[in-house]
């Protein structure tokens, strides 16, 4: 809810604070006081681009502040914590400075914003009506909002959308499974040349470091075994060979061990050099029956090794490289041979899932032409009562050619205002005045399903009078209801409804210029406008009378 208005140097205004409570709240005035002036700078909250032609003059800058009160407004309170906006308890407060030079600035909640995000905040608690530009239900996709919320539909309407949602995710995943299979299509002889290139050395893994190794020994065969025979005879099988001499030393460390028994650790030491040279001589002996002079083999991984190193040379810098491409290159062919049966449970999938969005798109729509007709009949009952005798107003339902996020029909309101004349679309009717009474008729309908808490009517009784007026009035009243409403208004009938009543005039401010001032009226000074609006002379008995009439009849 609206609490506090604050406008300062903004056109004909240097200080104004306008404090509206809840219930209904007509905002009167004698033409040119600057009553729409305040509804022009309400507006800026609401997204409307700022001119520094607003600028008072004589000032560098305008403001416009605006208090809210959020309780029960979870929505907003989540689009704050969305925007990172600290919250001020139950307070929102929006402000905007239109600069006479420079920079225009936003502010919410004290933090600096965006004009955008300014004026989305403040649609979602303000609703104005007067000025084409802040008409929520001009807007297409509220009119479809609405008709939704007024059928109870929106389980509905969210069924669509989310099988609208899969339709598309599995036509994006068919498009790319095509668009990949093209793609491998357009590879594929190129990756079975590939493969079969990799295939034909048919490589394992770590072969090529097995094979070098294997490739150094044969290329030193002969060094290898000629150094293992000699070292064989040197250590253990030839004359005076390494072992006899440690053997004979071993002898005679023992004899004269016999005499000193600190010598132990040294016989033991010998004795295990000795079976150490012995192992090994042996060994050495063994080896040259292992070590092949075999030129066919080394040939042979001459060759193997070869074929690896161009392998590498194309397909990676190592071996497990090589193998990586040929294990995707196999992947790839794999993919594509499976493609076409990937494809079929792909289509299968999407013709299901349209067969889905298609039912509950046409229990949708059944559920939208059942609330249209109610809707249209409501409205019907309405609008004569409001002064548009003749009007007609329509729910139009297009057929879409495809199904949409939202449905198979694009909603749209229509209305015409004069009999024979095909009704046509809400935002084109004749004038500010018959719109707003056309707002209303639906505000009064739509009342209890109307999430936005504060209504804004500007010139909502232009060129009526005598029942439409007392029926504007009444219909004002009803709304209030359910909204807090603000009214701009001519009307007596629907000044004396009001729950608050602000008089707006204009007078010489101390530099000489004009300045639009307020006033919060009560009591004598109410009946004194309210006689003033009735059109007669407010000081006279008879008017006054009158006035006191309507205003008590409120009560």
């Amino acid at each position: 809810m609206l609490i506090e208005l604050r406008i300062r140097n903004f056109a004909v205004v240097s200080d104004l604070t306008l404090e509206i409570g809840p219930g209904l709240t007509a905002l009167t005035g004698e033409t040119g006081a600057g009553k729409s002036i305040i509804v022009d700078a309400l507006s800026l909250l609401l997204g409307e681009r700022a001119s520094s032609d607003v600028v008072r003059a004589g000032e560098t800058e305008a403001t416009v502040e605006a208090v809210f009160d959020l309780a029960d407004l979870p929505e907003v309170e989540s689009r704050l914590v969305e925007a990172g906006i600290p919250g001020e308890g139950r307070m929102l407060i929006l402000r905007r400075v239109v600069a006479r030079e420079g920079k225009n600035r936003a502010w919410v909640n004290g933090s600096p914003a965006t004009a955008g995000l300014v004026g989305s905040l403040g649609r979602l608690l303000v609703d104005l009506h007067g000025q084409h530009d802040h008409q929520s239900l001009l807007r297409t996709s509220e009119q479809r909002a609405i008709l939704d919320a007024f059928g109870d539909a929106e389980d509905l309407e969210a069924a669509v959308r989310h099988a609208h949602a899969q339709v598309v995710s599995l036509v994006e995943d068919l498009g790319t499974l095509d668009a990949r299979r093209r793609e491998l299509e357009s590879r594929r002889e190129f990756i079975s040349f590939q493969l079969e290139e990799i295939e034909s050395v048919d490589p394992r893994q770590g072969e090529d470091a097995a094979l070098a190794e294997e490739l150094e020994i044969l290329e030193h065969a002969e060094d290898l075994l000629g150094g293992a025979a000699g070292l064989a005879d040197s250590l253990y099988g030839g004359e005076d060979a390494l072992s006899d001499r440690i053997a004979a030393a071993l002898e005679a460390l023992r004899s004269l061990q016999a005499f000193d028994p600190a010598l132990e650790t040294q016989v033991s030491a010998l004795q295990d050099a000795y079976h150490s040279v012995t192992e090994v001589g042996r060994w050495l002996g063994d080896y040259q029956g292992r070590v092949d002079l075999d030129p066919g083999r080394l040939e042979e991984i001459r060759i193997r090794l070869d074929g690896m190193t161009r392998l590498k040379r194309k397909y990676g810098a190592t071996l497990e490289d090589v193998l990586e491409t040929r294990d995707g290159l196999r992947a790839e062919l794999t993919e594509l041979d499976g493609a076409g049966l990937d494809r079929s449970r792909l289509q299968r999938d999407l013709d299901a899932a349209g067969t889905h969005l298609a039912d509950a798109a046409s229990r949708l729509s059944e559920r939208r032409s059942w609330a249209a007709e109610r809707l249209e009949s409501e409205m019907a009952e309405l609008l004569p009562s409001l002064g548009l005798s003749g009007s007609t107003f329509r729910v139009s339902l297009d057929p879409l050619a495809d199904v949409g996020s939202f449905g198979a029909e694009e909603v749209e309101f229509r209305v015409s205002l004069n009999q024979g004349f095909e009704p046509g679309p809400l935002a084109r009717v004749a004038s500010g005045g018959e719109l707003a009474r056309v707002m209303l008729a639906l505000k009064t309908v739509l009342a209890r399903l109307d999430a936005i808490p504060t209504l804004v009517f500007d010139e909502i009784d232009a060129g009526i009078g005598g029942i439409v007026a007392n029926a504007v009035a009444d219909r004002l009243s009803q709304v209030s209801r359910e909204h807090q409403v603000l009214v701009v208004t001519h009307l007596a009938q629907v000044a004396s409804r009001a729950d608050g009543h602000l008089r707006v005039e204009k007078g010489p401010s101390e530099e000489g210029l004009a300045d639009a001032r307020l006033q919060k009226l009560h009591g004598a000074d109410r009946v004194t406008e309210v006689a003033r609006l009735l059109g007669g002379d407010p000081e006279s008995e008879a008017s006054r009378g009158h006035a006191r009439e309507l205003l008590e009849a409120r009560r």
